[in-house]
């Protein structure tokens, strides 16, 4: 793949994770923290700065080489007050950001590559589907921000913004490449295990 425009990542990792009994962001799998996990995938697809928005738990995540952690104290918001605080953290020259969630591990760097390439070819808006329905990563660029105050609120991120304005969005089949299942129990992570060994 040629040479993509930079977009940085953007991690979204505060929620207290109540079903699973503890911050997902601390949660490991194969012996590495699920944040951690979520900066290599970023990383790994190109994303910089990758920034690591904070809440539940924050003072016990571990180091964070490689990315700027975001400490977001009306994480009980909901998740959309996090995509909020995590864009209004990036540098003001950043175009675009690739947002990912800290509970879906099995995504691939290959499908933020492909969003970003999306972005390259002239997208405002990418996301990755999965049999043909949409997930992450969502590439949004700086443009659609301002949008987001009236959409990002409670526990809703973008996807009502995507909703109601499809011409500004580009679908990238990732299906061949991960998977967009989160982890919400013990039971789910222990099911995880298993994939992500093989």
């Amino acid at each position: 793949m040629p040479d993509l425009p930079v977009t940085a990542g953007l991690l979204l990792a505060a929620g207290a994770g109540r079903r699973y009994g503890r911050p997902k962001a601390l949660v490991e799998l194969a012996g590495e923290p699920l944040v951690r996990r979520g900066i290599r995938l970023l990383s790994d697809g190109g994303c910089t700065p990758v920034h690591v928005v904070l809440g539940a738990g924050a003072d016990e995540v571990p180091d964070l080489p490689g990315a700027v952690p975001v400490r977001h104290d009306r994480w009980p918001d909901g998740l959309g007050s996090s995509l909020r605080r995590g864009l209004a953290s990036l540098p003001a020259d950043v175009p675009a950001a690739v947002v990912v969630l800290v509970d879906q591990p099995l995504l691939s760097p290959v499908a933020v590559r492909r969003v970003r390439g999306a972005y390259a070819d002239g997208a405002v808006v990418a996301v990755a589907t999965y049999g043909g329905r949409p997930g992450h990563p969502v590439l949004l660029s700086r443009e659609t921000w301002p949008l987001l105050d009236g959409y990002a609120v409670g526990d809703r991120g973008a996807r009502d913004l995507l909703r109601d304005r499809p011409d500004l969005v580009v679908e990238v089949p990732c299906g061949d490449v991960g998977s967009p299942v989160d982890v919400d129990t013990p039971v789910e992570l222990f099911r995880l295990r298993t994939v992500s060994d093989a």
